[in-house]
């Protein structure tokens, strides 16, 4: 199959699970996740759904400069503090800041560039050493600070549940984050509209559970080939 037609199909597995959760499909975007593919496959992807997302910078700087114009690209990778002034102007949202010193220099740095940063905000479930983020006891404590950061409009939570063997034991996690989600935003002063969460193997649970975005790579392009040295 083609690049468009999985897409297509990404898109009607979507729909279908939208409508078992009683939901609307206008409810949950599609992030097709184009990491470690040359920009002439990419574009392809960028003609058929242009909201993509990337997780290295100086990847994604090249495709960004050769690819349309009217493509939104979201990163979607750890965010390096010494790559934050490049990343800000090439992106039009960050789905991992994974801490109060990171999301503060990001806000000073939008500040400083005259732009209002989209992020969400990484939430570490399972509390796994090999990922980043915030705990739920940290967000909890720092939320006040995070959401008074002036230049950041912080969309909602992001997360990449601990591994399982199947789609199914996702589950509890997604819930668990929209939970907390929800929890939050009956604080005084929170807004915390969205949810990123699911990927090529269980976005259709995330959906179930409530996701307002998806990141799906390797059901529309296929097995990533990483580069060897």
């Amino acid at each position: 199959m083609s690049i468009a037609e999985n897409i297509h199909t990404v898109k009607e597995k979507m729909a279908a699970a939208a409508q078992r959760a009683g939901r609307s499909l206008d409810d949950c975007q599609l992030l097709v996740v184009s990491k470690t593919w040359p920009a002439d496959i990419v574009a392809e992807a960028g003609a058929e759904h242009p909201l993509l997302g990337e997780s290295k910078l100086q990847e994604a700087e090249v495709k960004i400069a050769e690819l349309d114009d009217s493509i939104s690209w979201h990163y979607i990778g750890h965010v390096q503090r010494n790559k934050v002034r490049k990343i800000l102007p090439l992106f039009d949202v960050i789905h991992a800041v994974d801490s109060l010193k990171l999301a503060r220099y990001t806000s000073n740095v939008a500040g400083e560039l005259g732009i209002k940063a989209k992020v969400f905000i990484q939430i570490n479930q399972g509390a796994e050493e090999s990922k980043h983020g915030f705990s739920e006891g940290d967000l909890r404590t720092q939320l006040a600070e995070l959401m008074q950061l002036e230049n950041l409009d912080i969309q909602g939570l992001m997360s990449i549940p601990p591994a399982s063997e199947n789609a199914e034991g996702a589950r509890a996690w997604f819930r668990q984050l929209r939970e907390l989600r929800d929890e939050l935003n009956q604080l005084d002063g929170v807004a915390l509209p969205l949810l990123s969460m699911g990927m090529s193997h269980d976005y259709e649970i995330a959906i179930e559970e409530g996701s307002n975005i998806v990141r799906v790579g390797s059901a529309i392009f296929g097995s990533r080939h990483y580069p060897t040295a």
